[in-house]
């Protein structure tokens, strides 16, 4: 897991709202900004009215504020205690938050042949990458990654019963911070149709989902260049279509001129190396955010497999060298930002 750039529980600061409907009565749009999880959220709702909008808004935000609350991964709360009984070797009753997360997480850990592994919390505490600043210092040592590695923590270790969890392993730490944010996507959208919301974006610092249409109009979503300012591609979305890219120009840390990426390879401890972002397409924020992060593990050589066994039809992936690899039906949708870049095509996605 792989740490995502937007991590559980950076801070949890809510910047409520720019309405822009007229008034209560008359329908248009309505905008809101909420700061949760690390990142700006900006929430568009289109053709509901200024009170709709007002309730929507307000719903998705208390249930931030308790995801916030119960999937932090490093300050006091539910998932802290769950990983202290892991690591002392006890069993213990879930949350009912967490458990979806659980089971979900084991699942998309299995067809990503464990390259998203959101068991790698310890892992991520010893890069430095569990804290709300960017980690600086000198490098973990290399004897204490290797021993991480020997202890091998995957989900697999993990059983889930009534309720209640068990570790085979006592390095497990779960993390779900390469996940997490898809997922609370999700469930923002959830609610927005429960409440009758047909047009809707809500985006998670530049990762997003979208449903309905602008006005008619596809959604048209710019996707950030991995080496630099400005944007490498827009992507036209519409119906309903997560968005989401995993990269290493947010969240790092630098040691004596190195750039060390956030994303963590669990087979061997260490950032993972010349791969500078993939984006993914998919009808679900949850595992297009896991296969994103999953994916720049794979790398070059291994991108296609993994995207097929995780179900995953549109894929874009650009290594340091600014070569750009991507399934043919990616390449459609796609429209670079000024010159194309070099373009490598993996096999078909089905």
């Amino acid at each position: 897991m792989t740490a995502r750039p937007t991590r559980v529980g950076a801070g949890l600061v809510l910047l409520i709202s720019l309405a822009l409907a007229a008034c209560s009565a008359q329908k248009g749009p309505y905008k809101a900004q909420l700061y949760v999880f690390g990142t700006l959220v900006e929430i568009t709702l289109r053709d509901v009215t200024a009170a709709k909008g007002r309730e929507a808004i307000a719903r998705i935000r208390e249930e931030f504020q308790r995801m916030h609350r119960e999937w932090h991964a490093w300050e006091p709360g539910p998932l802290v205690d769950l990983n202290r009984a892991i690591a002392e070797g006890r069993d213990a009753e879930v949350p009912a938050s967490i458990i979806p997360l659980i089971a979900r997480s084991k699942t998309l850990y299995e067809r990503s042949d464990g390259l998203f592994n959101p068991a790698i919390g310890g892992l991520l505490d010893l890069w430095g990458f569990q804290a709300n600043e960017p980690p600086d210092g000198p490098l973990p040592p290399r004897e204490e990654i290797e021993a991480w590695v020997a202890k091998d923590p995957g989900m697999d270790d993990l059983t889930l019963r009534d309720g209640v969890l068990h570790s085979d392993n006592p390095a497990v730490q779960l993390d779900f911070g390469a996940f997490a944010k898809g997922y609370a996507v999700d469930i923002a959208i959830e609610h927005l149709r429960e409440m009758g919301v047909e047009n809707a974006i809500v985006n998670a610092g530049g990762d997003l989902r979208a449903i309905g249409s602008k006005g008619g109009e596809p959604w048209r979503i710019g996707v950030r260049h991995p080496q630099g300012d400005g944007v490498l591609a827009a992507i036209e979305v519409s119906g309903d279509e997560a968005v989401f890219t995993s990269g290493n120009y947010e969240r790092f840390r630098e040691h004596e001129g190195v750039h060390y990426m956030h994303i963590l390879d669990p087979r061997t401890g260490m950032p993972v190396k010349d791969v500078t972002s993939v984006t993914v397409i998919h009808d679900n924020g949850a595992e297009a955010d896991a296969a994103a992060t999953a994916l720049v593990v794979a790398g070059e050589k291994d991108w296609n497999r993994i995207a097929r066994k995780m179900g995953i039809r549109l894929v874009m992936l650009v290594v340091d060298d600014g070569t750009v690899y991507m399934n043919p039906a990616m390449r459609e949708r796609v429209e670079f930002s000024g010159e194309a870049p070099p373009v490598e095509f993996g096999e078909p996605l089905r």
